[in-house]
C-alpha cells in the first residue's frame, strides 16, 4: 500500500529521486563503484558537488550576483552557531518566531548583543509579528522564513540596510522569493531537498570577513568557500540526493511551477479545515505556512477515531509537535496533490462519523 507521508523531515522526496539514488548506492556512473566508498575528491563526485552548487543558485536566481553555495554539515543547528562567529561583531537583531528561532538566539547570545526585534511567543507563536522596530546599528538582522513547527510562514520580508540573513529549512525552493534580498540563507536538506546530513549556505561573498575574531578553520564561511565545500569530506549522498532533487525541480518547471502546485495542496488542506466543524486551524489566517499546516480537533474525543481512519488510509507523520499538540501535515514540494486530497477525504469521513 502506498504511503502518503506528511513527515515534518526527514522529508518526503520523489520517486525517480530514490530510484536514482538507489542506484548510484550500487554503482555510480557505470563506475563499478558505489558512490558512497568512491573518493570525494575523484571527478565522479566532484562533478556532482559542483553541480548541486550550480543548481542551487540557478533555482534561486543568483547567478553571476556575488553569492557562492555551500555544501555544508551541522544542519541549521550548527548554522545558528556560524552565521553569529562569521557577521556578528557588536549587535544583531533577530525575530522570535518559534522554537528555532529560540535556538538561534540562544547561540548568538554567545558573541554579541541581541536585539529581539519583535515576537509571537505570547501566543504560542500562532503568527508572525509585524510592524516591529528594526535598530539602524545592527550587524545583520536574522528571521526564520517557515516554522516547522507552529504552521507560519513570513510572507513579506522587511527592506533594511543591515545584511539579512534567513533560516529557510522548511520552506527553502517552495515559492518565488527575491532571493537577492538576503545576503545569507541557510537549510537544512532534510526538510524539502534530500536526506538529513547536509546543510545548504547561499551566502554573499562581500558580507564576510568584517568580524575582528579569529574563526576556527571548520566553521569559517572563506574557508569553506576557498576549498569548494571541500574542506573535509562532504555527506557525499545527501549532496548527491538533493543534486537530484534540484534537478528534479528544474526539470519540473522550477520555482514558479512548483509554487503553483504548493498552492493548490494548502488551498485544498486549509479549505477542508475551515469547512469541517470537526477541526481548527492553529495558526493565524494570514500567517499560515503552506508547507506545514496545524491543526487540532475540535472534540478531543474523537482523537482515536481520527487516527484510525488516517493510519488505515495510508497516511504517516501526521502528529502534530508537542509544543503544539493536534496534527501537522507537511507539504513539502515532492509531496503530491493526491496524497493531500487522500487526507482531506478523511477529514470529510471524519466530519459524517462525528
Amino acid at each position: 500500500m502506498k504511503k502518503h507521508n506528511f513527515s515534518a523531515g526527514p522529508c518526503v522526496l520523489p520517486q525517480e529521486v530514490l530510484l536514482k539514488a538507489s542506484e548510484a548506492v550500487m554503482d555510480l556512473n557505470e563506475s563499478g563503484l558505489s558512490l558512497i566508498e568512491i573518493s570525494h575528491r575523484s571527478k565522479d563526485f566532484i562533478e556532482v558537488m559542483e553541480k548541486a552548487k550550480a543548481l542551487a543558485l540557478e533555482l534561486l536566481g543568483l547567478e553571476g550576483k556575488g553569492y557562492h553555495a555551500l555544501f555544508l554539515q551541522g544542519g541549521a543547528s550548527l548554522e545558528f552557531l556560524m552565521v553569529a562567529y562569521n557577521l556578528l561583531e557588536n549587535k544583531a537583531g533577530y525575530l522570535n518566531t518559534g522554537t528555532w528561532s529560540e535556538k538561534s538566539i540562544k547561540e548568538a547570545k554567545l558573541f554579541g548583543e541581541i536585539v529581539e526585534v519583535g515576537s509571537s511567543k505570547d501566543e504560542n507563536f500562532n503568527y508572525i509579528p509585524k510592524g516591529y522596530a528594526i535598530p539602524e546599528d545592527i550587524d545583520y538582522l536574522h528571521l526564520t522564513s517557515n516554522n516547522t513547527i507552529f504552521g507560519t510562514q513570513i510572507k513579506k520580508f522587511p527592506s533594511i540596510k543591515a545584511p539579512l540573513v534567513c533560516d529557510m529549512s522548511s520552506d527553502i525552493f517552495s515559492r518565488q522569493l527575491d532571493f537577492s534580498q538576503f545576503d545569507l540563507i541557510y537549510a537544512g536538506a532534510q526538510k524539502n531537498m534530500g536526506p538529513a546530513g547536509a546543510t545548504l549556505v547561499v551566502v554573499k561573498e562581500d558580507v564576510l570577513g568584517k568580524v575582528s575574531r579569529k574563526i576556527p578553520s571548520m566553521l569559517d564561511y572563506k574557508v569553506h568557500i576557498s576549498k569548494d565545500s571541500m574542506f573535509n569530506t562532504p555527506p557525499v549522498f545527501a549532496v548527491y540526493v538533493s543534486m537530484l532533487t534540484l534537478e528534479w525541480l528544474k526539470d519540473l518547471g522550477g520555482i514558479a511551477a512548483i509554487e503553483e502546485i504548493n498552492n493548490k495542496k494548502a488551498q485544498l488542506l486549509y479549505s477542508e479545515i475551515d469547512l469541517n466543524p470537526a477541526f481548527q486551524g492553529f495558526a493565524n489566517t494570514e500567517d499560515r505556512s503552506n508547507m506545514n499546516a496545524t491543526f487540532n480537533l475540535t472534540d478531543d474525543k474523537l482523537k482515536d477515531t481520527f487516527d484510525a481512519l488516517w493510519k488505515e488510509a495510508g497516511i504517516n507523520g501526521l502528529n502534530g509537535h508537542r509544543s503544539v499538540g493536534g496534527y501537522r501535515a507537511s507539504m513539502y514540494n515532492a509531496l503530491s496533490l493526491e496524497s493531500v486530497g487522500v487526507l482531506v477525504d478523511v477529514m470529510s469521513e471524519m466530519e459524517r462519523k462525528g
